[in-house]
């Protein structure tokens, strides 16, 4: 694991998921770590949900790093704001951005959403806000987020933003509304890449595998899953470690290839393949 203990990490979006796994894998590297989220021990809680942004702070502090969580709804501009605001007040900068931020699983059983509809439903068989809500906790939560933080990395010229998603590239991805909301999030990256890169920040985006989350546990997929959160937390905090991660600026990266590029491991021991979900429909 890289050195990280003079960086300064935001993770939105880390009550739980990918996020989480995030944020504790760069607390491992030593990095003091802003945790958001809209779940929190003295709020409501999304899909009253048990996970909160302050068990996350303390499993960054567990695993040796500074865990400070704040409760932020990213959907909301003046949310964002001020959370951001108040960051770049108490520790200075922010030298690390991870959106991790994904409302488009909310309200889904394992087996439904909450319109009723199944993953690959035909989309002219679901009603049109399943795709808005998507693009609102996903794509708009992440572009408000990087515009409140991108006018401080471009003043001191450095910072990485690393947005988590899952790459469009092989083909379509199985389901309308995933498809879609991914290839947006892919294309915002590549966007913020290019025009960022000129200022010395790289934005890039991140795929990891079928993620052994705690709504994947749930729904009783855990062993169809490839990797923990932290496989793809440990793949941000190589590339928040890499002094020439600007080569990197705009392209969709996998955790899996990240893995063999600078040698780390999943929890097992393991090294995970990249996950397709082509492949996954093969194997069954």
């Amino acid at each position: 694991m890289p050195d990280l203990a003079r960086r300064i990490c935001l993770v939105a979006g880390a009550s739980r998921g990918v996020g989480r796994g995030v944020a504790r894998a760069l607390g491992e590297a030593g990095a003091t770590v802003i945790v958001t989220g809209r779940s929190s021990e003295a709020g409501p809680r999304t899909d009253a949900r048990p996970e909160v942004i302050e068990d996350t702070a303390r499993e960054v502090e567990a695993a040796g790093g500074r865990g400070v969580h704040y409760v932020c709804d990213h959907t909301k501009e003046r949310e964002v704001d001020t959370m951001v605001s108040w960051a770049l007040r108490r520790f200075g900068r922010i030298d690390v951005l991870v959106n991790a931020v994904w409302g488009g699983n909310e309200g889904f059983d394992g087996e439904r959403h909450a319109d009723g509809s199944r993953f690959g439903t035909p989309f002219w068989r679901r009603g049109p806000a399943s795709l808005g809500h998507a693009l609102e906790t996903g794509l708009y939560a992440q572009y408000l987020t990087s515009r409140a933080v991108a006018p401080a990395m471009v003043s001191a010229r450095q910072g990485l933003i690393v947005t988590i998603s899952f790459d469009t590239a092989g083909g379509y991805l199985g389901d309308v509304v995933y498809d879609v909301a991914k290839a947006a999030m892919n294309r915002l990256s590549l966007a913020m890449g290019a025009e960022l890169k000129p200022h010395g920040v790289t934005a890039l985006a991140l795929s990891p595998g079928f993620v052994r989350t705690e709504r994947v546990v749930e729904a009783g997929q855990a062993e169809e899953a490839t990797e923990t959160p932290r496989y793809a937390g440990r793949a941000v905090a190589a590339l928040a470690g890499d002094a020439e991660v600007a080569r990197f600026a705009g392209q969709m990266l996998h955790a899996a290839d990240l893995a063999r590029l600078y040698h780390f491991t999943d929890d097992d021991g393991s090294q995970p393949e990249r996950f397709t979900i082509q492949s996954q429909e093969t194997a069954r």
